[in-house]
């Protein structure tokens, strides 16, 4: 295992100007920050973690890392992580990624440094290759994304099956012309439910119109434009996928305004009221809160047995809640 005196010996400086520069100390002459930054890629030097301390019986910390801590679905997962954590004498150190993917390294990494146990991570980025140094000792758990460039224990929902699922249950109550609203499709969640919408239809010999798919919808503004263009067209659909569940709760308000005119729709994830609306959300359930457990628990099982043999694909299923959002409304044109 490298060490910093390691990093120290092979820049010819000092362990503490090693660590000053590791810490991004502005006082280090940048000939020695060039000199100490080299070795420490020569070296793949990254500190070591507190595992072992964890292992001893010590307190540790787990990171956890999502795209919107107030978002209700990161939100359980978060929860479920903190309060399994809890049970372990362990702290958990949150943050939120936002939705800059250029930003997920620099935000990872400086909780990395916290000297963490484990990190579990739900990403927003396309490429994870930079945390392959980190991951060696601190072990790392993807939730809801799988990673890219990297090869890491996920824990996933059945994106595909859930939003076949969702579109074939509208295609049993005669909609032919079924829309999608969902989030940028560079983001794996997003990618493997237009994948499933589009085999649903394909299956049931429907051919796939792409002016029937917006994507990149993150708040209310796009959601009353992805409105706008859907259902004031020439040749509206009679019933939308809302493919996350951020997108349905900013796109039901605007939905709610069309009256006798609204289409029948059903949303991937449930959400907090969502069996309270006027129509309540037909949904596909998914279970936020046993991601997190699944993840902090693959966390811990590393921490005490580094060399155990794990899946590291798991996918969790997913189930349709039938409500009555996808009754048409009294009043409204049967589907075509």
């Amino acid at each position: 295992m490298t060490t910093m005196q390691d990093v120290a010996t092979l820049a010819n400086v000092s362990a503490k100007t090693v660590s000053r520069v590791y810490n991004d100390d502005p006082h280090v002459d940048p000939e020695t920050r060039a000199r100490v930054n080299a070795a420490l890629e020569s070296l793949n030097y990254v500190p070591n973690t507190i595992a072992t301390s964890f292992r001893a019986g010590h307190t540790g910390a787990i990171g956890v890392a999502v795209p919107d801590i107030d978002d209700p679905f990161f939100a359980s997962i978060a929860r479920a992580v903190e309060n399994r954590a809890r049970l372990h004498d362990m702290a958990v150190i949150m943050t939120s990624l936002g939705n800059d993917a250029s930003l997920e390294s620099s935000l990872v990494e400086s909780l990395l440094r916290r000297q963490l146990s484990g990190l579990v991570i739900a990403p927003i980025g396309t490429d994870h290759a930079y945390l392959k140094r980190w991951a060696e000792r601190t072990p790392t758990v993807f939730v809801d994304r799988a990673p890219s460039g990297l090869t890491a224990d996920t824990f996933v929902d059945d994106d595909h099956g859930g939003a076949w699922t969702a579109t074939t249950h509208l295609l049993d109550r005669g909609h032919r012309r079924i829309a999608l609203v969902g989030d940028d499709i560079s983001i794996s969640t997003a990618f493997n439910r237009l994948s499933g919408y589009r085999d649903a239809l394909e299956s049931n010999g429907i051919e796939y119109d792409d002016t029937l798919v917006v994507t990149g919808v993150l708040g209310r503004d796009q959601a009353r434009e992805a409105m706008r263009t859907l259902l004031d067209s020439s040749a509206p659909p009679t019933a939308l996928f809302l493919s996350n569940a951020r997108t349905a709760m900013a796109c039901v308000p605007e939905l709610q305004k069309r009256g006798a005119t609204r289409p029948a729709y059903v949303g991937f994830g449930d959400f907090p009221l969502a069996d309270a609306l006027c129509p309540p959300v037909t949904v596909i359930d998914q279970n936020p809160a046993e991601l997190g457990l699944q993840a902090i628990d693959r966390i811990l099982g590393r921490i005490e047995n580094p060399r155990r043999r794990y899946r590291r694909r798991n996918v969790l299923g997913v189930e349709l809640i039938e409500r009555e959002s996808c009754t048409l409304p009294d009043g409204a044109a049967s589907p075509q």
